[in-house]
């Protein structure tokens, strides 16, 4: 017998559906040049400093005396010491080194961390959402509750009107770029300890924050180590999408000892990140480090800039660009293909998987369509600013141009 739970989920993930399309009219049209604004996979090679050093780890995995096998499952100290220093107590956070846990990605953890808590937990996530949430809860079949982010309440969740175990929460938002001040997001810590309740935080983005009010961490917030876990990612910040390495915060202060039960399924399931990971890792928190990275991300966040304030001035309703680099993009109305006739009201905007295949086919640029993280995500593409400058200037001017 089967999982039935694995039954419930759609029948393909959002981005496999996205590339089968994508790949049917590359066949049916092999000469198009085709745009990616989808996707949100970097285009900037590694850092000069990650490079040397995963060069100097490959070369002492060629001798015996600095050879390494497995790692430890947490993460090797030069890291996680590294992560402790420049991430938290930078801020002015108290962290330490074995609350931190070096992983392959934050996908991974976000996905597998529910495993250590009750099949019988009730999961809040915001709608729109990054698909992972809900479809590894849904894996284990528990309760989901969606809470609407829309233009309307400047896409900030309101608190659940019952209660709930478990929050997923991602600032800079993914999908819709926005972000929450330390105000906004104190309200969910002081929700979470009212209500004994467990925040995941997806902070893959915070490097990317430009804005003075929004915080890097949510252990920025008072009383957050008692209710929060906190997950990190270097694949857009230091472009290791294709290198994998990320780290996850599990406090000890916490209400369970989820410290020590996520170190036990680790330990059971996991045999650790690569030390060529976890070396090249360790370099962006060198002073050069420091400085490559920065001006990778300047690179994208321009892109950022150069998308919302062309697509603003064709017109477009867009939101995030500012503190992510993502674009929440509302489809436009009147239907550019098909006005409605005359006498029949307001017309209603594309929907997103007609704008997605209007772009497609008439600009050869591939965008995201909201739908494809909720319900809430109806008539909203997602633009990403991962392209370079000439392939990101270049597609604007085919949607000038096609609009």
């Amino acid at each position: 017998m089967i999982n039935e739970n694995f039954l419930k989920l759609s029948e393909s993930y959002l981005f496999t559906e996205i590339a089968r399309k994508v790949n049917a009219y590359k066949e049916e049209h092999p000469r198009a040049d085709i745009i990616s604004l989808g996707i949100g996979d970097v285009t900037q090679p590694l850092a000069p400093a990650v490079i040397e050093a995963l060069h100097k780890a490959t070369d002492e995995m060629a001798i015996a005396t600095t050879f390494r096998g497995y790692g430890p499952e947490r993460g090797y100290d030069f890291l996680r010491e590294a992560i402790v220093q420049n991430d938290f107590q930078a801020r002015g956070i108290d962290i330490e080194a074995d609350e931190v846990f070096v992983s392959d990605g934050a996908k991974s953890d976000t996905g597998n961390f529910q495993e250590l808590l009750s099949a019988e937990c009730v999961v809040a996530v915001t709608d729109p959402v990054y698909p992972v949430y809900i479809d590894a809860n849904t894996m284990a079949g528990r309760e989901i509750v969606k809470l609407p982010c829309t233009a309307e309440n400047g896409f900030v969740p309101e608190l659940p009107t019952g209660h709930v175990d478990v929050i997923y929460l991602c600032y800079p938002n993914n999908p819709t770029g926005t972000t929450l001040t330390k105000e906004q997001l104190k309200v969910w810590v002081d929700y979470a300890i009212r209500e004994n309740a467990l925040i995941f935080y997806d902070a893959a983005y915070e490097a990317y924050i430009q804005s003075e009010d929004v915080p890097h961490s949510i252990y920025e917030i008072p009383g957050a180590k008692q209710c929060a876990v906190e997950f990190h990612s270097y694949s857009k910040t230091a472009g290791f999408t294709g290198i994998r390495c990320g780290y996850t915060i599990v406090p000890k202060a916490l209400s369970l000892p989820l410290n020590k039960l996520w170190n036990r399924r680790q330990s059971t399931k996991f045999n650790g990140t690569s030390y060529l990971a976890q070396r090249a890792a360790e370099a962006i928190y060198t002073p050069e480090g420091k400085q490559q990275i920065k001006a990778t991300i300047a690179y994208y966040m321009e892109n950022a800039r150069m998308m919302r304030e062309a697509l603003t001035e064709m017109g477009f309703k867009v939101y995030g660009g500012i503190d992510a680099p993502y674009l929440w993009v509302q489809t436009p109305k009147p239907h550019p293909l098909t006005p409605s006739p005359v006498g029949e009201g307001e017309p209603s905007g594309m929907s997103s998987w007609e704008f997605f295949d209007w772009m497609l086919h008439s600009a050869h640029v591939v965008c995201t369509p909201g739908v494809g993280f909720g319900a809430q995500g109806e008539g909203y593409v997602r633009l990403t600013a991962f392209g370079t400058h000439e392939a990101t200037t270049k597609a604007l001017k085919r949607i000038e141009k096609v609009l």
